[in-house]
């Protein structure tokens, strides 16, 4: 079978959707039967940047670790303003349109939240007559409403109709929660054609390790506990709350770690410097090989959203690997990923915005026997969520609508 997987990010970039896709990728080529081509663009986010090595050339092939890698031009630009984005991702779905056409495949997937690239993948299907999936990663445009990126009117109207319109005319819809498949149940797509397939920890790469004592003290951070934050800093994220937050607790001992870049980068960190604040560290975005080394000096991993009812469908995968390296997860977010947590008592839950129950939750997680106890849910919560197993899963999913 051979697999087109259309997708705006792909390594060397280290978000949740390019990590997710190469796992899934690494293990599908496993199958002698299968063979994988990606289609992407040049590595740029979230600076907006082309990565060292790459140029935003109008094609170019590349072989990463096996997987057959075409890179396409596109507009590119950093992850803040609407209208630039958009061109952005536009830019991308056509030149991925034009690409895909001229690849043979005998099935086609396109992963949102980029949601352009789905009308590539549905393009392509069309033409060429064969299967396609749309692997549902975001509800978009009602994130982009969430954010306050744009307000409910006409054009976000019309996007919702072929968002709509994309879900019908697929073969299938993979969600990454259960909450995205309830979503689209109840406005009216049929439930046989959505499957769940959530994220999940790479156990190979996350595992329980000693802290890094020359981190530690390269960064000076030796007896603390560290409350660390490693991800994209963007506007659905709340850290602008977190980092006021910080200024109120009074524990010296305690200190916040964050690994990363983003739309907000330069607000949080403007935000610290004024209120002079000395408990919190900003890095650099890290490899993703090294992400490990910095989550092992980490004693809670923090997972942050704004309290918006869209954000209750959301599980943010950081969870999965925070809870491999036996790392418990303080977590800002409602709905699935709160449910997650609490059943596998893998972390604690404070309500999204609201300083008191912040401080008090983050207080809980310093007393020994509950953050012994939340390591052992970590434990049973990163078997359950195994990343082999899942890709295994979708696997199995594509390989039953590629052969109708």
């Amino acid at each position: 079978m051979k697999i087109l997987f259309i997708t705006d990010n792909f390594p060397p970039e280290v978000n949740a959707p390019a990590t997710r896709t190469y796992e899934h990728v690494k293990e599908w080529m496993k199958d002698k039967d299968v063979e994988v081509t990606i289609v992407t663009c040049a590595p740029n986010f979230p600076h907006g940047k082309v990565y060292d090595g790459y140029k935003n050339r109008f094609y170019q092939k590349e072989n990463l670790d096996g997987i057959e890698v075409i890179r396409v031009w596109s507009y590119i630009t950093s992850n803040s303003g609407f209208l630039k984005r958009v061109l952005d991702y536009v830019s991308f779905g056509v030149m991925a349109f034009f690409v895909g056409l001229f690849k043979k495949h005998d099935i086609v997937i396109a992963t949102s939240p980029q949601f352009f690239t789905t009308w590539a993948a549905w393009g392509i299907s069309k033409i060429k007559r064969k299967p396609w999936i749309f692997e549902l990663r975001d509800l978009w445009p009602e994130s982009i409403k969430t954010v306050g990126a744009m307000k409910q009117g006409k054009a976000i109207e019309f996007l919702e109709k072929i968002e709509i319109g994309l879900y019908k005319s697929s073969d299938k819809v993979i969600a990454v929660t259960d909450a995205f498949k309830i979503n689209l149940i109840n406005r009216g797509i049929d439930k046989e054609k959505i499957e769940v397939v959530t994220n999940g920890s790479n156990m190979e790469l996350f595992y329980p390790i000693v802290k890094d004592e020359e981190l530690l003290n390269e960064l000076n951070l030796k007896d603390k506990f560290i409350v660390g934050y490693i991800g994209t800093h963007g506007m659905a994220h709340s850290l602008d709350f977190i980092v006021r937050s910080i200024g109120k607790i009074e524990d010296k001992s305690i200190h916040f770690l964050f690994i990363g870049d983003g739309a907000m980068k330069k607000t949080i960190v403007e935000i610290a410097s004024s209120l002079k604040l000395e408990n919190i560290t900003f890095l650099n975005p890290v490899k993703k090989d090294d992400v490990p080394k910095y989550l092992s000096i980490c004693d809670v991993s923090l997972a942050p959203l704004k309290k918006e009812d869209n954000f209750k469908t959301v599980i943010p995968s950081k969870i999965f690997e925070a809870s491999a390296m036996q790392k418990p997860t303080l977590l800002g977010v409602e709905g699935q990923a709160q449910e997650i947590i609490k059943k596998y008592d893998a972390g604690i839950c404070f309500e999204p915005e609201n300083e008191k129950d912040f401080l008090e939750k983050l207080n809980l997680l310093k007393d020994e026997s509950m953050y012994e106890n939340c390591q052992l849910g970590c434990e049973v919560l990163a078997k359950e969520y195994d990343r082999k197993v899942l890709a295994s899963k979708m696997l199995n999913i594509i390989k039953t609508v590629g052969e109708k």
